[in-house]
């Protein structure tokens, strides 16, 4: 069965505080039209139509500078959706895409111009990029300046970790790798990630915190995890929308309440900039 995704509020709020100049979203995605835009058929859910436009009034709405979409995994290989998007927003964009194993450098050089900064590998979802090619990815894109990018479950995180620590370019763990706050900052999957991120390498994104919670927004049951990773790496550190929630276990919320909750998760200004402008102007290099 495939699961249809609700759309998000079309109508986000002012958030509660201001955003720095140079405050980037590092991870949402666009889709649709599907007649153009169609969807691979191995797939777990059906996204919503979320246009450039809508994505636009939220990045306005919070008073956002930069952008980086992200190829899901619902397109496959195909990343269409997500250049056309950068193309159309006329705002600084970057993009993360899916690279089958035979694509050519010329054709990587050719996405590079095309604002593709990295690959995504998404093992939590059918037809993604195998696992056992991340090496040789590793090799090409680290000579290139890109990074590779992981969605992963706690356990892969836990088997992954000898390998990614050996990696030749820098990789990024999405989402805080969708660890469970419920088990607490002690648990594998979690001391993990922080040897990681200490290697100098890795990165990971404070988004998706419905990934994580067993509770409503504010999430408050994140925010230990939040806090021990703003503590350890606050120079590893990226904050993402994840626009327009295709995977939010119940009721949709206003997208203004994930910017908002950095103000729990990040309570110094100056810390909160370097995860909003700093950052990521260093990773995808704006």
């Amino acid at each position: 069965m495939i699961l249809t995704c609700p759309e998000p509020d079309p109508n986000p709020r002012p958030p509660r505080f201001k955003a720095p100049p140079g405050a980037t979203d590092t991870h949402f995605h666009i889709f649709g039209p599907e007649n153009r835009y169609p969807f691979v058929l191995d797939r777990r859910f059906t996204p919503p139509d979320a246009s450039v436009e809508s994505y636009l009034h939220l990045h306005r709405t919070l008073g956002l500078s930069r952008a980086v979409l992200v190829q899901p995994s619902s397109y496959g290989t195909d990343n269409r959706r997500q250049l056309d998007a950068a193309h159309e927003m006329n705002i600084p964009t970057r993009v993360i895409i899916v690279a089958p194993p035979a694509i050519t450098d010329r054709e990587l050089s050719d996405l590079y111009r095309a604002g593709a900064r990295g690959v995504r590998f998404i093992p939590t979802q059918p037809g993604g990029l195998p696992l056992a090619q991340l090496e040789h990815y590793a090799e090409r894109l680290g000579a290139l300046g890109w990074h590779i990018q992981l969605m992963l479950t706690p356990a892969h995180l836990v088997e992954l970790a000898p390998r990614l620590e050996k990696l030749r370019c820098d990789f990024v763990i999405d989402h805080m790798g969708d660890i469970q706050a419920a088990h607490g900052t002690e648990q594998r999957a979690f001391q993990a990630l922080l040897r990681l991120l200490d290697i100098g390498r890795c990165w990971t994104k404070l988004s998706a915190g419905y990934h994580a919670s067993q509770q409503s927004p504010p999430y408050p049951d994140v925010i230990p995890l939040a806090h021990t990773l703003v503590g350890a790496r606050p120079d590893r550190l990226l904050w993402g929308t994840d626009w327009p929630h295709v995977n939010l276990p119940g009721p949709m919320p206003n997208s203004t309440e994930f910017f908002d909750l950095l103000l729990d998760w990040v309570p110094d200004d100056e810390v909160r900039r370097r995860i909003l402008v700093d950052n990521p102007a260093r990773l995808y290099g704006f």
